[in-house]
Protein backbone atom coordinates (compact mmCIF):
# COMPACT_ATOMS: atom_id res chain seq x y z
CA UNK A 1 0.00 0.00 0.00
CA UNK A 2 2.92 2.38 0.47
CA UNK A 3 3.51 3.16 -3.57
CA UNK A 4 -0.03 4.03 -3.67
CA UNK A 5 0.12 6.29 -0.63
CA UNK A 6 3.20 7.66 -1.82
CA UNK A 7 1.14 8.99 -5.75
CA UNK A 8 -1.91 9.67 -3.95
CA UNK A 9 0.18 12.17 -1.58
CA UNK A 10 2.07 13.76 -4.37
CA UNK A 11 -1.67 13.97 -5.82
CA UNK A 12 -2.56 16.38 -3.00
CA UNK A 13 0.02 18.61 -2.77
CA UNK A 14 -0.25 19.14 -6.80
CA UNK A 15 -2.57 22.49 -6.08
CA UNK A 16 -0.60 23.77 -3.72
CA UNK A 17 2.61 23.32 -5.43
CA UNK A 18 1.01 25.42 -8.44
CA UNK A 19 0.04 28.01 -5.57
CA UNK A 20 3.47 28.27 -4.29
CA UNK A 21 4.95 28.39 -7.93
CA UNK A 22 2.32 31.37 -9.22
CA UNK A 23 3.50 33.31 -5.58
CA UNK A 24 6.86 32.89 -6.62
CA UNK A 25 6.66 34.02 -9.82
CA UNK A 26 4.55 37.31 -8.91
CA UNK A 27 7.00 38.18 -6.02
CA UNK A 28 10.10 38.30 -8.51
CA UNK A 29 8.20 40.24 -11.43
CA UNK A 30 9.63 43.55 -11.84
CA UNK A 31 6.62 44.67 -13.25
CA UNK A 32 4.78 43.79 -10.18
CA UNK A 33 5.47 46.53 -7.21
CA UNK A 34 4.75 44.38 -4.67
CA UNK A 35 8.42 42.20 -5.96
CA UNK A 36 10.02 45.63 -4.18
CA UNK A 37 8.33 44.77 -0.78
CA UNK A 38 10.51 44.07 1.79
CA UNK A 39 10.11 40.17 2.39
CA UNK A 40 9.18 39.47 -1.08
CA UNK A 41 12.61 37.74 -1.35
CA UNK A 42 11.99 35.73 1.73
CA UNK A 43 8.01 34.99 0.19
CA UNK A 44 9.77 33.58 -2.86
CA UNK A 45 12.79 31.44 -1.38
CA UNK A 46 9.96 30.09 1.18
CA UNK A 47 7.76 29.18 -2.17
CA UNK A 48 10.66 27.53 -4.51
CA UNK A 49 11.78 25.84 -1.25
CA UNK A 50 8.73 24.31 -0.99
CA UNK A 51 7.55 23.78 -4.76
CA UNK A 52 11.39 21.55 -5.15
CA UNK A 53 10.55 19.65 -1.71
CA UNK A 54 7.49 18.19 -3.20
CA UNK A 55 8.43 17.55 -6.27
CA UNK A 56 8.61 15.01 -8.31
CA UNK A 57 11.99 14.76 -10.30
CA UNK A 58 12.28 13.78 -13.89
CA UNK A 59 15.06 12.04 -15.64
CA UNK A 60 17.86 14.35 -16.24
CA UNK A 61 19.44 15.14 -19.52
CA UNK A 62 23.20 14.59 -20.07
CA UNK A 63 23.60 18.26 -21.91
CA UNK A 64 27.29 17.74 -22.99
CA UNK A 65 27.39 19.79 -26.55
CA UNK A 66 27.52 16.60 -28.55
CA UNK A 67 25.41 14.33 -30.22
CA UNK A 68 24.07 11.40 -28.68
CA UNK A 69 22.91 8.24 -30.39
CA UNK A 70 20.99 5.02 -28.88
CA UNK A 71 23.05 2.08 -30.60
CA UNK A 72 21.67 -0.77 -28.42
CA UNK A 73 18.65 -1.29 -26.98
CA UNK A 74 16.56 -3.86 -24.62
CA UNK A 75 13.22 -3.22 -22.25
CA UNK A 76 15.44 -2.68 -19.03
CA UNK A 77 18.57 -1.45 -20.68
CA UNK A 78 19.95 0.97 -23.64
CA UNK A 79 23.54 1.97 -24.59
CA UNK A 80 24.13 5.78 -25.69
CA UNK A 81 27.10 6.56 -27.65
CA UNK A 82 28.26 10.09 -27.87
CA UNK A 83 29.68 12.36 -30.90
CA UNK A 84 28.93 11.97 -34.02
CA UNK A 85 30.17 9.41 -36.64
CA UNK A 86 33.20 10.12 -38.28
CA UNK A 87 36.65 8.62 -38.92
CA UNK A 88 38.55 10.33 -36.35
CA UNK A 89 35.97 8.97 -34.20
CA UNK A 90 36.00 5.54 -35.16
CA UNK A 91 39.86 5.58 -34.44
CA UNK A 92 39.54 6.22 -31.09
CA UNK A 93 39.82 3.53 -28.59
CA UNK A 94 36.46 2.47 -27.53
CA UNK A 95 35.12 2.87 -23.84
CA UNK A 96 31.82 1.38 -22.14
CA UNK A 97 31.06 3.48 -18.84
CA UNK A 98 28.56 1.04 -17.09
CA UNK A 99 26.47 3.12 -14.69
CA UNK A 100 25.09 1.80 -11.31
CA UNK A 101 21.76 0.28 -11.46
CA UNK A 102 20.79 2.00 -7.88
CA UNK A 103 18.49 3.98 -8.19
CA UNK A 104 19.93 7.68 -9.83
CA UNK A 105 19.87 7.62 -13.73
CA UNK A 106 23.21 7.18 -15.63
CA UNK A 107 23.26 11.52 -15.71
CA UNK A 108 24.84 11.25 -12.59
CA UNK A 109 27.78 10.23 -14.64
CA UNK A 110 28.11 12.93 -16.76
CA UNK A 111 31.34 14.12 -15.57
CA UNK A 112 32.71 10.82 -15.98
CA UNK A 113 31.66 10.90 -19.72
CA UNK A 114 32.80 14.33 -20.26
CA UNK A 115 36.22 13.53 -18.81
CA UNK A 116 36.65 11.15 -21.79
CA UNK A 117 35.11 12.79 -24.81
CA UNK A 118 38.64 14.07 -26.23
CA UNK A 119 40.03 10.79 -25.83
CA UNK A 120 37.76 7.91 -26.65
CA UNK A 121 34.52 6.48 -28.08
CA UNK A 122 32.56 6.63 -25.27
CA UNK A 123 29.30 4.39 -24.52
CA UNK A 124 27.15 4.40 -21.12
CA UNK A 125 24.84 2.10 -20.34
CA UNK A 126 21.24 3.51 -19.65
CA UNK A 127 19.14 1.90 -17.24
CA UNK A 128 15.60 2.23 -17.63
CA UNK A 129 13.08 3.08 -14.91
CA UNK A 130 11.68 -0.24 -13.69
CA UNK A 131 8.03 1.04 -13.49
CA UNK A 132 8.12 1.93 -17.34
CA UNK A 133 9.44 -1.24 -18.15
CA UNK A 134 5.78 -3.78 -18.82
CA UNK A 135 5.37 -6.85 -16.94
CA UNK A 136 5.42 -8.53 -20.08
CA UNK A 137 8.75 -8.12 -20.90
CA UNK A 138 9.52 -10.48 -17.86
CA UNK A 139 11.89 -10.36 -14.45
CA UNK A 140 15.70 -8.65 -14.62
CA UNK A 141 17.55 -10.29 -11.93
CA UNK A 142 21.36 -10.52 -11.14
CA UNK A 143 21.65 -13.01 -13.96
CA UNK A 144 20.19 -10.97 -16.32
CA UNK A 145 22.35 -8.29 -15.48
CA UNK A 146 25.42 -10.15 -16.23
CA UNK A 147 23.86 -11.43 -19.61
CA UNK A 148 23.32 -7.72 -20.52
CA UNK A 149 27.29 -7.26 -20.13
CA UNK A 150 28.26 -9.75 -21.66
CA UNK A 151 26.38 -9.28 -24.78
CA UNK A 152 27.11 -5.71 -24.75
CA UNK A 153 31.07 -6.37 -24.69
CA UNK A 154 30.07 -8.60 -27.41
CA UNK A 155 28.27 -6.29 -29.18
CA UNK A 156 30.75 -3.16 -28.88
CA UNK A 157 33.61 -5.07 -29.03
CA UNK A 158 36.73 -5.66 -30.26
CA UNK A 159 39.50 -3.78 -28.08
CA UNK A 160 36.77 -2.53 -26.26
CA UNK A 161 37.55 -0.93 -22.57
CA UNK A 162 35.25 -0.91 -19.50
CA UNK A 163 34.74 1.31 -16.94
CA UNK A 164 32.25 0.23 -13.73
CA UNK A 165 31.23 2.82 -11.49
CA UNK A 166 30.25 0.81 -7.68
CA UNK A 167 27.67 -1.96 -7.96
CA UNK A 168 28.28 -2.88 -11.63
CA UNK A 169 31.69 -3.97 -10.24
CA UNK A 170 30.30 -7.48 -9.98
CA UNK A 171 28.52 -8.23 -12.67
CA UNK A 172 30.84 -6.92 -14.70
CA UNK A 173 33.68 -8.84 -12.79
CA UNK A 174 31.49 -11.66 -13.54
CA UNK A 175 31.16 -11.40 -17.09
CA UNK A 176 34.47 -10.90 -17.85
CA UNK A 177 35.42 -13.93 -15.59
CA UNK A 178 32.26 -16.14 -17.94
CA UNK A 179 33.55 -14.73 -20.98
CA UNK A 180 37.46 -15.48 -20.24
CA UNK A 181 36.43 -19.26 -18.87
CA UNK A 182 34.90 -19.69 -22.39
CA UNK A 183 37.73 -18.25 -24.20
CA UNK A 184 35.74 -15.73 -25.46
CA UNK A 185 37.46 -13.28 -28.11
CA UNK A 186 35.69 -10.68 -27.12
CA UNK A 187 36.64 -10.55 -23.45
CA UNK A 188 37.51 -6.63 -23.26
CA UNK A 189 41.08 -5.40 -23.05
CA UNK A 190 40.65 -3.75 -19.99
CA UNK A 191 38.31 -2.78 -17.31
CA UNK A 192 38.49 0.27 -14.63
CA UNK A 193 36.58 -0.96 -11.26
CA UNK A 194 35.49 2.82 -9.55
CA UNK A 195 34.41 1.96 -5.88
CA UNK A 196 32.66 -1.14 -6.23
CA UNK A 197 31.65 -3.69 -3.39
CA UNK A 198 33.39 -6.77 -4.46
CA UNK A 199 34.51 -8.09 -0.90
CA UNK A 200 32.05 -6.01 1.63
CA UNK A 201 33.84 -8.06 4.47
CA UNK A 202 37.09 -5.39 4.19
CA UNK A 203 36.32 -2.26 5.95
CA UNK A 204 32.60 -2.22 6.50
CA UNK A 205 30.89 0.90 6.39
CA UNK A 206 27.15 1.55 7.23
CA UNK A 207 25.80 0.16 4.00
CA UNK A 208 26.98 -3.64 4.48
CA UNK A 209 26.17 -3.68 8.32
CA UNK A 210 22.55 -2.77 7.72
CA UNK A 211 22.30 -5.32 5.23
CA UNK A 212 24.22 -7.83 7.41
CA UNK A 213 22.43 -6.87 10.88
CA UNK A 214 18.49 -6.81 9.12
CA UNK A 215 19.21 -9.95 6.79
CA UNK A 216 17.29 -10.54 3.76
CA UNK A 217 13.58 -11.41 5.07
CA UNK A 218 13.45 -7.55 6.33
CA UNK A 219 14.45 -6.38 2.90
CA UNK A 220 12.25 -8.61 1.22
CA UNK A 221 9.57 -7.45 3.40
CA UNK A 222 9.80 -3.81 4.22
CA UNK A 223 11.60 -2.50 0.79
CA UNK A 224 9.46 -4.21 -2.09
CA UNK A 225 6.15 -2.40 -3.77
CA UNK A 226 4.06 -3.04 -5.96
CA UNK A 227 4.05 -0.47 -8.97
CA UNK A 228 0.77 0.99 -8.95
CA UNK A 229 -1.75 1.31 -12.02
CA UNK A 230 -0.95 4.78 -14.28
CA UNK A 231 2.60 3.64 -15.26
CA UNK A 232 3.35 1.09 -18.04
CA UNK A 233 5.01 -1.34 -15.29
CA UNK A 234 1.95 -1.73 -13.26
CA UNK A 235 1.90 -4.56 -11.06
CA UNK A 236 5.99 -5.38 -11.45
CA UNK A 237 7.47 -5.85 -7.88
CA UNK A 238 10.14 -3.14 -7.65
CA UNK A 239 12.30 -1.24 -5.06
CA UNK A 240 10.52 2.04 -5.47
CA UNK A 241 13.07 5.07 -6.01
CA UNK A 242 11.19 7.40 -3.47
CA UNK A 243 12.87 4.38 -0.68
CA UNK A 244 15.93 4.87 -2.15
CA UNK A 245 16.04 8.22 -1.94
CA UNK A 246 14.54 8.25 1.50
CA UNK A 247 18.22 6.08 2.52
CA UNK A 248 20.65 8.14 0.72
CA UNK A 249 19.40 11.06 2.35
CA UNK A 250 19.04 9.45 5.99
CA UNK A 251 22.69 8.41 5.77
CA UNK A 252 23.89 12.39 5.56
CA UNK A 253 20.64 14.00 6.75
CA UNK A 254 22.41 17.16 8.33
CA UNK A 255 24.62 17.70 4.94
CA UNK A 256 21.38 17.82 3.02
CA UNK A 257 19.84 20.23 5.57
CA UNK A 258 22.29 22.79 6.22
CA UNK A 259 22.75 22.42 2.21
CA UNK A 260 19.16 23.41 1.79
CA UNK A 261 19.65 25.84 4.75
CA UNK A 262 21.96 27.70 2.45
CA UNK A 263 19.71 27.46 -0.58
CA UNK A 264 17.37 29.68 1.27
CA UNK A 265 19.58 31.93 2.48
CA UNK A 266 21.64 32.59 -1.25
CA UNK A 267 17.74 32.71 -2.82
CA UNK A 268 17.37 35.56 -0.11
CA UNK A 269 20.32 37.66 -0.52
CA UNK A 270 19.58 37.15 -4.07
CA UNK A 271 22.92 35.29 -4.58
CA UNK A 272 21.87 33.71 -8.32
CA UNK A 273 25.46 31.81 -8.70
CA UNK A 274 25.24 29.75 -5.58
CA UNK A 275 21.40 28.93 -5.94
CA UNK A 276 21.90 27.58 -9.64
CA UNK A 277 24.58 25.94 -8.28
CA UNK A 278 22.63 24.16 -5.57
CA UNK A 279 19.21 23.52 -8.27
CA UNK A 280 22.03 21.94 -10.59
CA UNK A 281 22.77 18.99 -7.92
CA UNK A 282 19.82 18.61 -6.76
CA UNK A 283 18.35 18.42 -9.92
CA UNK A 284 20.18 15.04 -10.66
CA UNK A 285 20.44 14.07 -6.90
CA UNK A 286 16.76 13.85 -6.59
CA UNK A 287 16.18 11.93 -9.35
CA UNK A 288 15.91 8.35 -8.63
CA UNK A 289 14.02 5.58 -10.40
CA UNK A 290 12.80 1.99 -9.51
CA UNK A 291 14.75 -1.40 -9.49
CA UNK A 292 13.40 -4.94 -10.11
CA UNK A 293 12.33 -6.81 -7.09
CA UNK A 294 14.50 -9.49 -8.08
CA UNK A 295 17.66 -7.80 -8.87
CA UNK A 296 17.82 -5.67 -5.65
CA UNK A 297 16.83 -8.63 -3.39
CA UNK A 298 19.57 -10.95 -5.41
CA UNK A 299 22.04 -8.12 -5.11
CA UNK A 300 21.49 -7.86 -1.25
CA UNK A 301 21.29 -11.65 -0.90
CA UNK A 302 24.33 -13.00 -3.07
CA UNK A 303 26.83 -9.45 -2.66
CA UNK A 304 26.42 -7.94 0.64
CA UNK A 305 24.85 -10.90 2.95
CA UNK A 306 26.49 -13.73 1.29
CA UNK A 307 29.78 -12.16 -0.25
CA UNK A 308 29.48 -14.85 -2.95
CA UNK A 309 31.96 -13.95 -5.52
CA UNK A 310 34.49 -13.52 -3.03
CA UNK A 311 34.27 -16.64 -1.50
CA UNK A 312 33.92 -18.19 -4.66
CA UNK A 313 30.32 -19.56 -4.89
CA UNK A 314 28.49 -17.06 -7.25
CA UNK A 315 26.77 -18.95 -10.42
CA UNK A 316 25.96 -17.61 -13.55
CA UNK A 317 23.30 -19.75 -15.15
CA UNK A 318 23.82 -22.57 -13.09
CA UNK A 319 27.60 -22.08 -14.16
CA UNK A 320 30.69 -21.04 -11.26
CA UNK A 321 32.26 -17.53 -11.91
CA UNK A 322 36.05 -18.14 -10.78
CA UNK A 323 38.07 -14.81 -10.98
CA UNK A 324 41.40 -17.09 -11.36
CA UNK A 325 39.95 -17.71 -15.33
CA UNK A 326 40.42 -13.64 -15.57
CA UNK A 327 44.08 -14.04 -17.69
CA UNK A 328 43.28 -11.61 -20.80
CA UNK A 329 41.17 -8.20 -19.72
CA UNK A 330 43.60 -6.23 -17.38
CA UNK A 331 41.94 -4.96 -14.26
CA UNK A 332 42.41 -1.55 -12.56
CA UNK A 333 40.68 -0.87 -9.09
CA UNK A 334 40.03 2.47 -7.76
CA UNK A 335 39.16 3.66 -4.59
CA UNK A 336 38.70 6.56 -2.45
CA UNK A 337 40.22 7.40 0.93
CA UNK A 338 36.75 8.59 2.87
CA UNK A 339 34.24 6.42 0.67
CA UNK A 340 31.71 6.18 3.29
CA UNK A 341 29.69 4.08 1.04
CA UNK A 342 32.52 1.11 -0.29
CA UNK A 343 35.03 0.78 2.29
CA UNK A 344 38.76 0.50 1.36
CA UNK A 345 39.69 -2.84 0.06
CA UNK A 346 36.83 -3.78 -1.20
CA UNK A 347 37.07 -2.96 -4.49
CA UNK A 348 41.15 -4.01 -4.58
CA UNK A 349 39.96 -7.37 -3.69
CA UNK A 350 39.45 -7.75 -7.28
CA UNK A 351 43.18 -7.69 -7.95
CA UNK A 352 43.35 -10.06 -5.49
CA UNK A 353 40.84 -13.01 -6.92
CA UNK A 354 42.15 -12.41 -10.02
CA UNK A 355 45.10 -15.05 -8.98
CA UNK A 356 46.16 -16.25 -12.58
CA UNK A 357 46.21 -12.39 -14.28
CA UNK A 358 49.72 -11.42 -14.24
CA UNK A 359 50.85 -8.43 -11.96
CA UNK A 360 51.73 -6.20 -14.73
CA UNK A 361 48.26 -6.79 -16.09
CA UNK A 362 47.00 -5.02 -12.55
CA UNK A 363 46.97 -1.47 -11.55
CA UNK A 364 45.52 0.13 -7.91
CA UNK A 365 44.54 3.56 -7.02
CA UNK A 366 43.29 4.82 -3.97
CA UNK A 367 42.58 8.72 -4.08
CA UNK A 368 43.61 10.70 -0.61
CA UNK A 369 40.92 12.57 0.28
CA UNK A 370 38.18 11.42 -1.67
CA UNK A 371 34.65 9.74 -0.86
CA UNK A 372 32.63 8.01 -3.13
CA UNK A 373 31.45 10.59 -5.25
CA UNK A 374 35.01 11.86 -5.59
CA UNK A 375 36.52 9.03 -7.41
CA UNK A 376 34.13 9.01 -10.77
CA UNK A 377 33.42 12.79 -10.37
CA UNK A 378 34.48 16.03 -9.45
CA UNK A 379 37.90 17.77 -9.47
CA UNK A 380 40.29 14.88 -7.96
CA UNK A 381 38.71 13.09 -10.61
CA UNK A 382 39.40 14.82 -13.58
CA UNK A 383 43.21 15.94 -12.26
CA UNK A 384 44.17 12.90 -10.85
CA UNK A 385 42.29 9.65 -11.52
CA UNK A 386 41.40 10.17 -15.10
CA UNK A 387 44.96 10.57 -16.36
CA UNK A 388 46.21 7.41 -14.73
CA UNK A 389 42.74 5.67 -16.04
CA UNK A 390 44.11 6.65 -19.81
CA UNK A 391 47.77 5.54 -19.34
CA UNK A 392 45.91 2.07 -17.66
CA UNK A 393 44.45 1.77 -20.86
CA UNK A 394 46.93 2.17 -23.13
CA UNK A 395 49.10 0.17 -21.89
CA UNK A 396 45.95 -2.98 -21.78
CA UNK A 397 46.59 -1.99 -25.88
CA UNK A 398 49.83 -3.84 -25.79
CA UNK A 399 48.06 -7.52 -25.27
CA UNK A 400 47.87 -8.86 -28.96
CA UNK A 401 44.60 -8.09 -30.58
CA UNK A 402 41.50 -10.60 -30.37
CA UNK A 403 40.54 -11.82 -33.64
CA UNK A 404 36.87 -11.27 -34.72
CA UNK A 405 35.17 -14.01 -35.36
CA UNK A 406 33.16 -15.47 -38.38
CA UNK A 407 30.38 -14.03 -39.78
CA UNK A 408 27.02 -14.03 -37.83
CA UNK A 409 24.03 -13.07 -37.60
CA UNK A 410 21.46 -12.76 -34.52
CA UNK A 411 18.59 -15.40 -33.33
CA UNK A 412 15.15 -13.96 -33.11
CA UNK A 413 14.48 -13.10 -30.01
CA UNK A 414 11.40 -11.33 -27.88
CA UNK A 415 12.99 -8.01 -27.69
CA UNK A 416 14.69 -7.41 -30.91
CA UNK A 417 17.98 -5.05 -30.50
CA UNK A 418 18.41 -1.68 -32.10
CA UNK A 419 21.36 -0.20 -33.83
CA UNK A 420 21.33 2.65 -34.94
CA UNK A 421 24.75 4.46 -36.39
CA UNK A 422 26.71 2.45 -34.07
CA UNK A 423 29.26 -0.22 -33.86
CA UNK A 424 29.15 -3.31 -35.93
CA UNK A 425 27.10 -5.78 -33.16
CA UNK A 426 28.76 -9.67 -33.00
CA UNK A 427 25.55 -11.82 -33.00
CA UNK A 428 25.60 -14.96 -31.71
CA UNK A 429 25.15 -17.56 -33.83
CA UNK A 430 26.74 -18.38 -37.16
CA UNK A 431 25.20 -18.13 -40.60
CA UNK A 432 23.84 -20.97 -42.32
CA UNK A 433 24.42 -21.50 -45.62
CA UNK A 434 20.96 -22.14 -46.47
CA UNK A 435 17.59 -22.26 -44.56
CA UNK A 436 17.05 -24.42 -41.57
CA UNK A 437 13.97 -25.96 -40.47
CA UNK A 438 12.98 -26.65 -36.52
CA UNK A 439 10.28 -28.94 -36.32
CA UNK A 440 11.02 -29.82 -32.36
CA UNK A 441 12.47 -28.02 -29.63
CA UNK A 442 15.65 -26.27 -29.87
CA UNK A 443 18.08 -27.07 -26.63
CA UNK A 444 19.27 -23.22 -24.97
CA UNK A 445 22.97 -22.97 -25.08
CA UNK A 446 24.47 -25.08 -22.46
CA UNK A 447 26.72 -22.29 -21.08
CA UNK A 448 24.10 -19.83 -20.75
CA UNK A 449 21.24 -21.45 -19.59
CA UNK A 450 21.46 -24.71 -18.47
CA UNK A 451 21.84 -27.84 -19.93
CA UNK A 452 18.05 -28.75 -19.44
CA UNK A 453 16.16 -26.20 -20.83
CA UNK A 454 14.01 -26.29 -24.16
CA UNK A 455 12.12 -23.67 -26.17
CA UNK A 456 10.39 -23.70 -29.22
CA UNK A 457 11.47 -22.81 -32.10
CA UNK A 458 13.71 -19.57 -30.94
CA UNK A 459 17.06 -19.35 -29.19
CA UNK A 460 16.02 -17.69 -25.30
CA UNK A 461 18.18 -15.00 -24.33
Amino acid sequence: MLYPLYEAGHLMLAPMRLAAEATRLACENPFNPLAYAPHSRTVAAGCEMFERATRVYAKPAFGLGVSERIVWERPFCRVIAFGEPSAALDAKPKLLIVAPMSGHYATLLRGTVEAFLDSHQVFITDWTDARQVPARAGRFGLDDYIDTCIDLFAALGPDLHVAAVCQPSVPVLAAIARMEAEDHPLVPRSAVLMGGPVDTRRSPTAVNVLAQEKGFAWFERHCIHTVPPGYPGAGRAVYPGFLQLAGFMGMNLERHRDAHHAMFDHLVRGDGDSAARHRAFYDEYLAVMDLTAEFYLETIERVFIGHDLPRGTLRHRGEPVDLGAIRRCHLMAVEGEKDDITGLGQTRAALDLAVNLPEAAKSYHMQPGAGHYGIFNGSRFRADIVPLMRDFMERSQLRPATPRPAPVVPAPEPHPILLRDGPTLQPPRALPKRPILLPEPVPVLAERHGPQETIPQRIAL
